[in-house]
């Protein structure tokens, strides 16, 4: 593979790239034991300041470049912890994978089903609930109203649960898949309650206490403050913070690309991992739903194989956008290589760490049986 200094270059104009069309990004590539992470652009943030950022400074604040202690908002792929803290729960036994939705509710809620099936845990991991993509009434008010700034904001549990009350599925549950910010936001209310705590503390307990990610994080305040990115529209502009209520579980985590690098490392190899952690990253990836012969999604992650003229690599990734952020997250096991992308403006960043993931695929040499 590549030395250190070529993969930090790789990085490096990947975020260049990124900033170029967008604001700000943060690019880290990891390939086997090597990671290296670039920022380029700037936060846009009055408070902003670089961390390692490789001597890429600006002359006023706001103007500085993004490092790998920038906290950005990282939207869906805040999917996959949601899925991992099913899957984490499931191998203690707290919640079982095909356990109905209901049993996890109030008392009295009323959760649709159709042609005599219930929705089930891994069904809202695997987006295959037949929920609609957004909680009752939110299609309406984006059509009419597509500025309005924290849209989430209002997804109180109260609220979340009344709307489900009266929403119809598409599909009946386990039939096929159809990608929900509402089955994946009730999927982190329901594992939160039945773990007797709240969505962020959730996560900090099952995952990021265990890999060492001390900025993985839905509340931002105090010196994360002091390092996290100014969002932007795609003409630039500033936006304002996106928070998702009791709707956490399908957007709400802020990270770094330090956490994320630790994130995707245990994914990769989860024999360093505490045991039980590492049997949940096996038991989120063994599950799965065939979207098609190429394409396949996990608990909370998507998977497809390139076409042999591609190089027939496996790609498992998420990516996330909110009203002023950009993310992407994907790995390959069987290369052993890794690529996270995240910028702060709503101009998605998937082209490229596609791009840049399938180069590390071609020039990584197979790995020795």
């Amino acid at each position: 593979m590549a030395q250190a200094q070529e993969l930090g270059t790789l990085a490096q104009q990947t975020a260049d790239r990124l900033a170029e069309q967008g604001v700000g990004a943060v690019v880290a590539v990891v390939a086997h034991d090597v990671v290296e992470i670039r920022g380029a652009g700037r936060t846009g943030a009055d408070h902003g300041r670089t961390g390692a950022d490789h001597g890429r400074t600006g002359a006023d604040h706001g103007r500085t470049a993004p490092g790998p202690d920038t906290l950005f908002e990282i939207g869906s792929v805040t999917k996959t912890f949601t899925a991992l803290a099913l899957a984490r729960m499931a191998t203690v036994g707290a919640v079982a994978l095909d356990e109905p939705l209901g049993d996890l509710l109030p008392d009295g809620t009323h959760v649709p089903s159709r042609d005599g099936r219930r929705i089930s845990l891994q069904h809202l991991a695997t987006h295959t609930s037949g929920l609609p993509r957004l909680p009752r009434g939110m299609m309406l008010r984006f059509l009419l109203h597509p500025s309005t700034p924290d849209p989430y904001a209002g997804c109180t549990a109260d609220a979340l649960l009344s709307g489900l009350s009266r929403t119809r599925l598409g599909a009946a549950p386990g039939k096929r898949f159809r990608y929900s910010n509402l089955g994946a936001g009730l999927l982190g209310l329901a594992l939160a309650r039945r773990a007797g705590t709240d969505y962020e503390t959730l996560i900090t307990r099952e995952i990021c206490a265990p890999l060492g990610m001390s900025d993985t994080v839905v509340t931002v305040d105090g010196p994360r403050s002091e390092r996290s990115a100014q969002g932007h529209n795609r003409r630039g502009r500033p936006t304002t913070p996106w928070h998702l209520a009791d709707l956490a579980g399908a957007g709400a985590l802020r990270s770094t690309a330090t956490d994320l690098v630790a994130f995707v490392q245990a994914q990769l190899d989860p024999a360093p991992v505490p045991a039980e952690l590492a049997e949940a990253i096996r038991l989120s990836r063994s599950v799965e739903h065939r979207t098609s012969p190429f394409a396949r999604v996990h608990l909370g992650w998507m998977a497809h194989r390139l076409h042999a003229r591609q190089g027939g690599h496996l790609q498992i990734w998420h990516n996330g956008g909110t009203g002023g952020f950009s993310s992407f997250v994907g790995f390959d096991p069987e290369k052993h290589v890794a690529v996270i992308a995240l910028g702060n403006t709503t101009r998605p960043v998937d082209r490229p760490a596609f791009d840049l993931l399938r180069t590390l695929q071609a020039a990584q040499a197979p790995k020795a049986s």
